[in-house]
């Protein structure tokens, strides 16, 4: 059975990606000039623009955001983007003293990976530039908000984030991890090639959402429609 289902999967995303431009003018065609921010916690949102072939009015594009630090993130979201980004050389959540091999950014008291950058000097350009374009869209109701399990967020992180009072918002989490049901939430079968036990990266996880739920609808309406697998 498990056989059957990765078959599936494979002929599906290999059907997606040679149909990629005909499905992308199609949903496009839907979506219109709607707007949305994407705020997410891992690459995941970086792969949403580039599928709509939209430009990047986020500043959460090529980085990642440990749970507890994305959930004070959202909770306080409008405190957190006035304050300015500063680098540093470790992370509280590594070994102490080891060094990164990346930008580590920091507002205020939370750690932003910016884990596809070079060095501190692009990350600080992309990030200046594009939360200028975010701040542009000051209706928050056009603000889509997503996290994961990758990044260390357990189910009690999962679930406070459901609590906070956001208009947009859903969650992915390695489906043999129990949370309390909800609309929004979404349990994954994949797992990530590394950790086993969280859904896959940002850049495969994209790549398998729309099995999961249609995320042109979600943009659009902020409803959430269930597809193939709707458990």
């Amino acid at each position: 059975m498990e056989l059957l289902r990765k078959l599936y999967v494979f002929i599906r995303r290999k059907y997606r990606v040679f149909n990629k431009k005909k499905i992308v003018l199609l949903e496009n065609e839907k979506l219109e000039n709607t707007p949305f921010v994407i705020i997410a916690d891992n690459c995941w949102g970086g792969s949403v623009y580039q599928w709509y072939d939209r430009p990047y009015n986020s500043p959460f594009v090529g980085l990642a955001i440990y749970g507890d630090c994305y959930i004070k993130l959202v909770s306080k979201f409008d405190y957190y983007m006035s304050k300015k980004l500063v680098f540093q050389n470790t992370s509280k959540y590594l070994f102490t003293g080891r060094l990164l091999n990346y930008p580590l950014g920091l507002l205020d008291d939370i750690e932003i990976h910016f884990v596809h950058y070079k060095n501190p000097e692009e990350a600080q350009e992309k990030w200046n530039r594009r939360k200028e374009r975010m701040l542009k869209e000051s209706n928050k109701d056009n603000y889509f908000f997503k996290m994961c399990d990758e990044w260390k967020a357990d189910n009690e992180m999962l679930e406070k984030f459901h609590q906070l009072p956001i208009k947009n918002k859903i969650t992915f989490a390695q489906g043999d991890k129990e949370i309390v049901s909800r609309s929004n939430h979404i349990k994954i079968k994949e797992r990530h090639k590394r950790f086993k036990n969280t859904v896959p990266n940002g850049v495969k996880l994209f790549k398998i959402s729309f099995l999961y739920f249609d995320l042109t609808e979600w943009l659009l309406s902020s409803k959430m429609k269930r597809t193939t697998f709707r458990k």
